[in-house]
């Protein structure tokens, strides 16, 4: 088991560091490249498209991988899952292409139009995507995910040098590059995967899937919404100009949980295995595991916040640093509760509670609507970034109220030390140094300092971390 943990742990890492460098590229080129309209533009654009397609995936995604993990039939459930990406998919975009009878040419929709191409092609990918994570198949998993943003990077890598970035040229990499990640990842998980691919629709199988999936596609929509809807409501009230600010801060915010990223798909499959038929886990190795969680996510906090505006203003000539500032340091508070939350969502998936899910997401989104609608006109994307964090307490404090294990409540101890160290290791560190690299030094080993000092890091953590499992 140990060593399936690390081989699963390593092609999953292998593959988000593959497509977090070459996504760190693409973005840095188009937000640098592109005039910041532009940006916002095809920011929106992203963000309609991936609201909409979680939304069209009613939840199945997560409960084919749940079931994978519990030893069900394949063959029973992927045709089922590809009937329901190719029905909805073509639907969808049958209604997005019909609605460019009413709008005309208007440029904006016309990216979402494009984009919305490429994006059904990733939404039809997804099947075998998730058939991969339950089946705990994470080398192919790596293999379909790994090509199309390796492509596109060097793509517009090219473009760059050639001095084309325009806004017809990023959709037209973006396009391919999703054409060619449904292409590569169909041919590998037919030639890799142990189940065959084949559209059989059976009527009373995808009632019994829908109907297990509908607490999860309340989520679903949900946290869709939840995603996105800060970034579509700032370009509507405010301005393309602001949604380009905040969605370049919102990105490296993302980009910086790399290592959640890396560790959820895991814990679906493990977590289920653990809670199977009523079982009890060893809850002091689920507070270890959150523990050390903690510990990663408010790493980032300190290294974001301690090198913002130097790094950001210096490699985008200063159009996204110090604007972003207060923005990045109040999105960068959440990463913690993102660990914690996704922890807890986890368990909770895992031993079924998928109506407690949905009634605390359904929380987290009022909090966070709301936020946006009053705190956006008043602090712009400040006030976006206030909302989301009210959003994540939120939810993280109905996972308490909700628990039935009230034990694994202590991780809650945790995130919020580990948070306040990191908070006073860059403060603090600013304070003392001028220099940068001093000051990232500085911040670091004070924040391991007090880690150490406040247990949240031990001398035997090491070998507790492989024996895991």
């Amino acid at each position: 088991m140990r060593r399936t943990l690390i081989k699963n742990l390593s092609a999953n890492t292998l593959q988000l560091i593959i497509n977090q460098l070459a996504g760190l590229v693409i973005f840095y080129i188009i937000s640098k490249g592109l005039d910041k309209d532009s940006f916002g533009e095809i920011s929106l654009a992203f963000a309609v498209m991936l609201a909409v397609f979680n939304v069209l995936s009613f939840g199945i995604d997560q409960i084919t991988v749940r079931k994978l993990a519990s030893g069900e039939n394949p063959q029973n459930i992927l045709p089922v899952y590809l009937c329901h990406v190719l029905i909805t998919g073509f639907a969808f975009y049958l209604l997005l292409f019909l609605g460019q009878c009413l709008l005309g040419s208007l440029n904006a929709y016309n990216v979402i139009l494009f984009i919305g191409a490429g994006k059904l092609m990733i939404y039809f990918s997804t099947p075998f995507k998730q058939s991969a994570i339950g089946l705990e198949r994470f080398k192919l998993l790596a293999g379909m995910s790994a090509v199309s943003n390796s492509v596109r990077a060097v793509a517009l890598i090219t473009l760059a040098l050639l001095h084309q970035i325009t806004l017809t040229n990023v959709i037209i990499v973006f396009v391919s590059g999703d054409v060619l990640e449904l292409v590569v990842g169909t041919c590998l998980f037919t030639l890799k995967a142990p189940v065959s691919i084949s559209i059989k629709w059976n009527k009373s199988q995808y009632a019994a899937l829908i109907k297990e999936s509908l607490p999860q596609f309340g989520v679903t929509v949900i946290s869709s919404a939840l995603a996105r809807f800060d970034w579509i409501f700032i370009g509507l009230v405010l301005s393309a100009v602001k949604l380009a600010e905040y969605s370049f801060a919102y990105k490296v915010f993302e980009l910086s949980t790399m290592p959640l990223l890396a560790i959820a798909p895991l814990l679906i499959p493990w977590f289920t295995r653990l809670f199977k038929d009523g079982n009890k886990p060893d809850l002091e190795r689920l507070k270890f595991l959150a523990r050390i969680e903690m510990a990663i996510a408010a790493f980032t906090i300190v290294i974001i916040n301690d090198c913002w505006v130097p790094v950001i203003d210096g490699i985008t000539d200063g159009k996204y640093g110090l604007v972003n500032v207060h923005t990045i340091f109040i999105l960068t508070l959440c990463i913690p509760l993102q660990y914690l939350t996704n922890f807890l969502w986890t368990v909770n998936f895992a031993k079924g509670r998928l109506s407690m899910i949905f009634h605390a997401f359904v929380i987290t989104l009022v909090v966070n609507v709301i936020g946006d609608l009053i705190l956006i006109p008043i602090f712009k994307n400040e006030g976006a970034a206030i909302a989301y964090l009210a959003g994540y307490i939120a939810q993280t404090a109905f996972y308490m109220y909700k628990s039935d294990l009230p034990d694994l409540n202590k991780t809650l101890y945790p995130c919020l030390i580990c948070t306040a160290c990191a908070c006073v290791s860059f403060w603090g560190a600013a304070l003392l140094f001028s220099n940068i690299w001093l000051s990232m030094i500085g911040s670091i080993l004070i924040y391991v300092v007090f880690l150490l000092l406040t247990k949240q890091l031990r001398f035997g953590d090491r070998d507790k971390i492989f024996n895991l499992t």
